[in-house]
């Protein structure tokens, strides 16, 4: 999927992303998104299935 983009077009949407946001929310941005991505591969690994199951989610 992001195998086309260059760094030049990574710049170009990282330049964007600050022009919209602002140095300020950019952290938060970056905390959420590091959370949504470790939530959807706990989800895709199936461990948080299996808690559920057992009944020991945490």
């Amino acid at each position: 999927m992001f195998g086309s983009l260059g760094w030049f077009e990574i710049v170009v949407i990282l330049f964007i992303v600050v022009l919209l946001f602002g140095t300020r929310k950019l952290p938060e941005l970056g905390k959420g998104l590091g959370e949504g991505i470790k939530n959807f591969k706990r989800a895709m690994s199936g461990k948080e299935t299996e808690k559920i199951e057992d009944g020991t989610k945490s």
